[in-house]
Order: C-alpha cells, then structure tokens, then sequence
C-alpha cells in the first residue's frame, strides 16, 4: 500500500520540501503510504564510496516488481565539472571521499574513476525505465495553455540562422546493424598494432534483436567545426553549439572538447606545454581551462590571448552575457533537446556577448536528429510565427525499455587509440559488425531487445486508437538501425490491419507542424534520442515550457513510473532562491504524476479511496490552472510554495464535494473551511519572507533543516496539514 517517491537535486528537490508533507497527509486518507528513495547526485557518489544504502539499486529492483509505482522528479545527469563539484561539496561537510582522478595513473585510481563514472550522466534513467514512454499533454493543460500562452517572439522574415551539421564521417553515416539470430553472448574488440584488445565482454545479445554501431571520425567533425566557424564570421552569425554531454556522457564531452579546441585553436598551440603541464582536459570546458590557470606564471598572456580570439573569431552564444560565460564554457550549460526549443521560440536567436539577440548558426555535429530542428526553421520561415493559442499538440510513445538505442551506449562507446579496427564478435566467433577507424574515432554500440520495440510498437498503435489523433513512426530506412525497426513496424502493422506512416525525422517534424498549425493533435512514435528531444520540442513550443507534460512509463513486468517533467532552468531557479527566498519552480509536473499514480494505483488495487483522490485531485488540478495559481517569477509575487498551498486547498473543496466516501466528505468539510478562513493568513506568511538571501547549507547535498524551514514558513498551513495527516 505504497507509493514510491524520489528525492532528487536542485529546484525539483526544494519543492519537494513543500509538496511532500502535503501529498503524505492527503493519502494518509486512503491508507496510503509514500515512502521516498534518494538519488540526487550526492546520494549517488556516497552510494559508491560510503556504507550509504545505493538507493539507485534498490529503485533498479523495485520497477521489476507487478507492484511497483514509482514517482520520479527530474535528477541531474552529471557532467565532470557537476561532479567534481559535487565530491568538493561533499569533502567540505566531512565525508571521506577521494578526488576524480582525470588521468589515473594507478591500479587504485583507475577504480576510483569507474566507480565515479557510475554516477556520470544517465545513471538513472535507464535503470529505472524498465518500460518505455508514454508522454502528453493533458486537456486541461493545454486548454489553460491556449488561454494564458506564453510571450511569443516573433520570427522575423530577415533571420539567417539556422542548423548545421556533418555531412559525412558522423554517426549517421557510418552506421552498420545486424538482426541477431540466435540467443548468443558477444565482445566488443579492437584490433590495431598490438593485436586483438577485447574491450567489452559478455555482452547478452538476444534472439531478433538490433545490434547497431557507427563511429565519429574525429578528422571530419575538426573540419566541420573549422569551416563552421569560418561561416559564422562570415555571415556575422553567433556560433553556438548543442549536445547532450551529461546524457551521452562519453562521447559528448569529447565532442564538445573538439569544438573547444577548434575555436581555441591559437591558445592551445601557443600554450601547448603549459596547458600539459597543467592538466587541462577541454573536454571539461573553458571555465575549467580558466580556473587552472590562475596560478600560472603565464596567466596574463594567456588571458591576453583568450580575449582576443574572443575579440576577432567567430562571435559566441553566451549561456550569461553578464558574467561573460560563454556557450563553450561548460558542457553540462547548452543540452540540446532543451536549449534548441528555448532558440526557436525565441524567433530562433540566441545572444551575444551584450546581452542583445542575434541570428544563430546552431551547430549539432551529428545528422542523425540535427534535421529535426532545421524542419522547424524551415517551416518558421515558411508558414511564420507559431501561434501557441490555436496550435494542436504532438504526444510522444518512445522506444526506452531495457536501455534502448543510444541511451543505452555508455558501456559501449570508445575512442580509437590508434588507427585500427572496432568490430562484435559473438560467441561463435563471427564478426556482426566491423568499422575501421582512425586514431582518437568516437566508437559506439546500441542495442534494442525484441520484445521492448514490440511493446513500443503496441503502445504506439494503442495510443492512436484510443486518441483518433494522427500518428507517425519517426524512423529513417537510410539508418540501418531504423531499416531493421521498419520491418518490425510493418510486419506488426499488417498482423492488426492497422494504417500508419513511418516517415524519417525531418519529413515527420515538417508533417507534425502541418498537423498542429492546422489544431491538430498528432503522435509521435520514436526511438529513445528522439523521444527525449521531442518531448521537449513540442511541449516548449506549444506550452512555453516542457515541464507540465503528463509522462507514464508503463513497465514491462506491470508496474508503472510516473516522471515529473524536466530540469529545465533549474540552477538558475536555485540561485533566485537563494538570492531573494523566491522559487519560481512549477510543480504541475509533480501534480500530474501523483494524479496518474493515484490513478493507477486505484485500477491496480481496486482502492476506491484511491479513486477518489485522483478524481479529486484532477478537478484541484483544473481549479489551480484556471485561477492561474502557477508560480511568478518576480520576488514578492507567488511562487512555488503558495502554488502548493493553493492545490491543497483545492484537493480539500474536491474532497469535500465528493460523495463516494462520506467519512472523507465530512472531514474534508472542515479542513476546507478551515482553509478558506485562514487563506489571507496564509499567503501573507509565505510572501512575507521573500526579498532577503537564504542558507540552503549546500548546493548538491541540501540541509535537511534549512530547507525544510525555508521551504515550509507558514505555521498556520503547517498546522492544518498535520491535522490532514492525523485524520482528526
């Protein structure tokens, strides 16, 4: 009889303060129990080096079980600058943790730096999603959406920016799959001047599934980012580049540090001992080059040199103008699927190093999903402006389940030591796949077992039937991946005499739009990248903003996973907090999922009790976005905490009117009216203390106290909800 609620990091884990207490004391009506698990990041590193409980794991099970119900807020996917600061963190409060070895030199810290890298990027998601996704938009969202849209920039009819990409020696183009079979266990090798040097073993490979592999040759994508550079200049164009260094956590970062190296070409030339001797990785990104710098005898002429590339290369996209931190300062800063929605909707501009919008050259190295958003630029040019109070909405079914597609590559991803040989060979000692490669060539493998595409295939043709809506499979027959997958589609689709297209991404993006401008509402059925760059395409296109999205994982044993939204401009949140007691926040994310949890937790259980707390929190949910209760992001208007103080009060009213449980009517009865007395009361003790800088006692590892008193300043609420969750 319990719910499973994870406590995760930075704006999410403050709200999470707030709301918890209130959702523990609303389902204590129903005999309800939520029980939280921690796996911030900090959980995460004391998870490996402490006797801490390795709650990940724990999670990693539960979503196994018929049973499980799981509640999950967005985590942060660590970069190495987010790491290490991190562990630094954590040292300062007194754990005894080792320092991340960049370069390890020794047996011992060889195995420091893999336990580390356990907890780098998407450590989380592809262990608890043992199903894959199920995203939309609710009604009463995007009706509330239509009426209160959010500031549109328009797209001006003399904008020059635009995508740009490889068009050859990337990923997409030295693609090779193969259909497994049989059942059968495989290794990843390298063959180069000293012989074979197996780098994975043991790899499982499964009857009918899809090996795929391809590599970046690292030769073509400097080429790329030199001649795009030159471009940019050219045309006066800002430079600005987009990649998923915290989830693509090995071959992104390596990817951004070709960019670093290209564009700073001159100082790493100038200052090549000095930079070895210190150790300067530019995969960690500028900021990490500056701090390591400041106490080199060579400081000033290297400064000197810095700013002037600044000065006469091509001009960057700054991620903050006013403390100079540029889109090449750290990798973690610009993630794709959210900063490429943020420039579209912002007329497809970034800006400069003034603070002013300017025309953007957006450069995503890869072809494989870089299209998407030159569709968007294509059709903004064409067809103009979009207009988010007469667009439809695109749902998303994606493919996720057992490490899917490329999400699934971090065990598998390496770089070439020397020119030589990537090829699988099974257990019979038949090649499946062989590249040849050049020294310093980003390898990597994907994997994608039978019975997860099927159960994304069902999910998708369900979800069309039950919606009406047009749906689409986003797959590219000139991928050998997508080839393989289209037969799985088709095959699937004549068995149930169904009708939908399979169009490659660009053409699927372009129709999508068409669907939307007309108020439509379209599905977007794609693989595991995809589904993560589209579920926050078009919910910021339409919404303003993709955290207010309903997103179910139904798992593949039964259970379910219900995920709050995305992190969005989360450190920026913290630090308003901190700086003025404000956090603008929005917890309809976490509304949503506790709604559909409740949901499916009644139609598991046949908990009537349940039942009427979902009803009634949906009609809450619709009652606080009618009287648009969302939080400001002004200090002294309202902000997250008075959102969820509102919710209650709606849940109670719902409760109250309700008349399926009489005891629970009853009750409610009261406490709505004790909450209607006290709302005045109320909202002055949670504007009051906004406007003067807060100790959250840590950044990565928060004070539970601190932020429980921060996060929970009125003790007239307070007292009601204890009341709530005493039952009396």
């Amino acid at each position: 009889m319990k719910i499973t609620y994870t406590l995760t990091d930075e704006s999410p884990a403050l709200a999470t303060y707030s709301f918890l207490p209130i959702a523990k004391a609303f389902l204590n009506q129903a005999g309800i129990s939520i029980e939280t698990s921690d796996i911030s990041l900090s959980a995460r590193v004391l998870a490996q080096f402490t006797d801490a409980k390795d709650e990940l794991s724990y999670l990693g099970e539960l979503v196994q079980k018929e049973d499980a119900n799981l509640i999950k807020t967005p985590n942060i996917s660590a970069s190495i600058p987010q790491l290490k600061a991190t562990i630094k963190e954590l040292q300062e409060k007194g754990y005894v943790l080792p320092d991340f070895p960049d370069n390890p030199s020794t047996q011992e810290e060889q195995e420091i730096k893999e336990k580390y890298q356990k907890v780098l990027g998407s450590a989380v998601n592809p262990v608890l999603r043992a199903g894959n996704s199920d995203r939309r938009c609710t009604k009463a969202v995007k009706e509330y959406a239509k009426k209160n849209p959010y500031r549109v920039v328009p797209f001006l009819d003399t904008c020059k920016s635009k995508v740009s990409y490889m068009k050859e020696g990337d990923f997409f183009s030295n693609e090779k799959a193969v259909l497994i079979k049989e059942d059968t266990e495989a290794r990843i090798e390298f063959v180069g001047s000293k012989g074979v040097e197996v780098l994975k073993k043991g790899l499982k490979l499964e009857k009918n599934e899809i090996l795929d592999a391809t590599f970046m040759s690292v030769n073509a994508l400097s080429s790329f980012y030199k001649e795009q550079i030159e471009v940019c200049k050219k045309e006066d164009l800002l430079l600005s580049l987009h990649l998923k260094a915290t989830m693509m956590k090995v071959s992104d970062p390596v990817i951004f540090g070709y960019a670093i190296k290209a564009y700073f070409s001159e100082l790493f030339d100038t200052f090549k001992e000095e930079f070895e001797a210190l150790a300067i990785n530019p995969n960690n990104g500028v900021s990490e080059l500056l701090a390591k710098i400041e106490n080199s005898p060579k400081k000033e002429a290297i400064l000197k040199k810095y700013n002037e590339i600044l000065a006469t290369s091509a001009p960057l996209s700054m991620v903050n103008s006013d403390k100079g931190i540029t889109n090449l300062h750290v990798p973690s800063d610009v993630i794709v699927d959210a900063s490429m929605p943020a420039m579209l909707k912002n007329g497809a501009r970034l800006w400069d190093k003034d603070g002013k919008e300017k025309d953007t050259n957006a450069l995503i190295p890869d072809k494989t999903y870089a299209t998407i958003y030159e569709a968007v630029i294509e059709d903004l040019r064409k067809f103009g402006t979009l207009d988010p109070t007469k667009l439809g909405s695109v749902s998303n079914v994606g493919l996720m389940a057992k490490k899917a597609q490329e999400y699934g590559s971090h065990d598998k991803t390496f770089m070439a030591k020397e020119d030589g040989i990537f090829r699988i060979v099974d257990a019979n000692n038949q090649v499946l796949l062989e590249h040849k490669v050049q020294k310093g060539d980003i390898y990597r493998a994907n994997e994608a077992k039978y019975d997860a595409v099927l159960n994304w295939i069902d999910l998708g043709i369900q979800r069309a039937d039950i919606t009406g809506s047009e749906a689409i499979f986003w797959l590219d027959s000139k991928r050998p991946s997508n080839k393989i997958m289209i037969d799985f589609v088709e095959k699937r689709l004549q068995e149930l005499g169904k009708k939908i297209a399979i169009l490659p991404p660009k053409e699927a993006c372009l129709r999508s739009l068409e669907l939307i401008r007309a108020g439509k509402d379209a599905i977007s059925i794609s693989g595991n990248v995809l589904r993560d760059y589209l579920t926050d395409l078009f919910p910021i296109l339409e919404l303003g903003t993709s955290a207010k999205m309903l997103s179910i994982v139904p798992m593949l044993k039964g259970g379910a996973m219900f995920e709050t939204g995305a992190g969005g401009s989360a450190p920026k949140q913290v630090e308003q907090l901190v700086e003025e007691n404000h956090l603008r926040w929005d917890s309809l994310g976490e509304f949503l999922a506790l709604q559909a949890s409740l949901e499916f937790f009644a139609q598991k259980n046949k908990h009537n009790k349940a039942k009427v707390l979902a009803n009634a929190l949906d009609i809450a949910i619709g009652k606080w976005l009618e009287n648009n209760k969302a939080p400001s992001r002004k200090v002294g208007e309202d902000d997250n905490r008075t959102s969820h103080f509102y919710l209650a009060m709606y849940f109670a009213e719902a409760l109250s009117k309700q008349n399926e449980e009489k005891a629970t009517q009853e009750f409610f009865v009261s406490i709505f009216e004790e909450f209607k007395q006290n709302e005045e009361k109320i909202h002055k003790e949670y504007l009051n203390v906004q406007g003067s800088k807060v100790d959250l006692g840590g950044y990565y590892k928060l004070d539970d106290a601190k932020c429980d008193k921060i996060m929970r300043p009125s003790a007239t609420f307070n007292a009601i909800i204890e009341r709530i969750s005493r039952g009396n």
